[in-house]
């Protein structure tokens, strides 16, 4: 009696291999489950897109504190502005003058220094998202920066705005393109 009772309590339960490859596949199905419902491709691309939307508002920061400081703007080439007065839908990665000197530039080391150099340098790298700035050039006008966003959350507000009743001065030949798409609209600033 001894030794059965002995034999019985030397024997140890487990999971069977059955057992465990069940759980790791619910485990599976779960995981893809919450990768599916947080989508980080989009989470990647939206991130970037609020990086987008920062940078153009420091950049229109930037414009209002030159224009405050100077009293025109920085693509003008002096306060008369001659031809030059209005900026229509210049990128900030392009050649984008006052006539002579590269506006970024005027907004960082040659001149108010609103910029910092390591954010202009960063603007107009090959991989960034351009700025594109327009002001129609009429007294009164807005500026705007805008920039083509990736993620589709900042898609549908886009198209959402280029659906609506838009200001006068706002861009909306480049902007909102036509016919309009999601893919195509940019989202502009202010």
């Amino acid at each position: 009696m001894k030794s059965k009772i002995k034999n019985q309590k030397s024997k140890i339960f487990g999971f069977t291999m059955i057992e465990l490859l069940i759980v790791i596949a619910v485990l599976g199905v779960l995981a893809v489950a919450v990768l599916s419902a947080i989508n980080p491709i989009e989470q990647i691309n939206r991130s970037r897109d609020t990086g987008s939307r920062a940078d153009a508002e420091q950049l229109l920061g930037a414009i209002d504190r030159y224009y405050t400081s100077m009293g025109w703007y920085p693509w003008f080439d002096d306060a008369s502005c001659g031809a030059n007065c209005s900026q229509a839908w210049i990128s900030s990665k392009g050649t984008w003058t006052d006539g002579t000197t590269p506006v970024l530039d005027k907004l960082s080391t040659t001149g108010t220094a609103e910029l910092k150099a390591a954010f202009v340098t960063r603007i107009r790298g090959t991989n960034y998202n351009a700025i594109n700035v327009y002001n129609r050039g009429t007294s009164g006008d807005a500026t705007y920066a805008c920039f083509l966003p990736k993620s589709a959350s900042f898609q549908t507000e886009s198209y959402n705005r280029c659906n609506a009743t838009l200001p006068d001065d706002y861009p909306t030949t480049d902007a909102c393109p036509s016919p309009l798409d999601m893919t195509t609209v940019w989202a502009c600033l202010p």
